[in-house]
């Protein structure tokens, strides 16, 4: 029995986000070239994107692969929010490197979170595609502002990823 809190595991791997949910794409262009694209896709992997945009994640694992449990924290103390994730699906290619996460019970959103680096032609672009609605009654009673604090959490996502894959 799956412990995620949704039942479309995977669709954020092929981009067919369900309906009834909030969604999120972002793609930016990182850079160019092999070594660009080594750091970014060793930086996801490692969960150093997690970290480096402050969301001082508990991991089970090194590095992503299906199973392995993300729960990032943000904020200070007993006022730290807690998003347990689990790893549904990654990918590990010499063009393409990510993975997808979905919510466990505590996480204040229901859904998927994915992020990918790729190399089309030695461009090398990092995207994200959420699919989420609100769990918790504070992220329902938020409305917009949960919406703003998740589009925060993308672009600190993204700012991450753009250190991360600096040359």
């Amino acid at each position: 029995m799956s412990d995620l809190t949704y039942a479309e595991v995977g669709a954020t791997r092929h981009d067919e986000l369900p309906e009834g949910y909030r969604h999120i794409r972002r793609r930016v262009r990182l850079g160019s070239g092999d070594e660009v694209f080594r750091q970014a896709a060793e930086g996801l992997l490692t969960f150093a994107m997690n970290r480096t945009a402050g969301m001082r994640p508990e991991i089970s694992a090194a590095r992503a692969a299906d199973g392995v449990r993300v729960t990032s924290r943000l904020g200070i103390g007993p006022f730290a929010i807690k998003a347990p994730c689990r790893v549904v699906w990654t990918e590990d290619e010499p063009d393409r490197a990510g993975f997808g996460y979905g919510t466990l019970a505590g996480h204040p959103e229901i859904g998927e979170e994915a992020f990918l680096v790729t190399d089309e032609d030695g461009v090398v672009w990092f995207s994200i595609v959420v699919f989420s609605k609100p769990a918790a009654w504070y992220a329902r009673l938020g409305g917009p502002l949960s919406h703003l604090m998740q589009d925060a959490i993308t672009d600190r996502y993204i700012a991450a990823m753009r250190k991360i894959a600096a040359p």
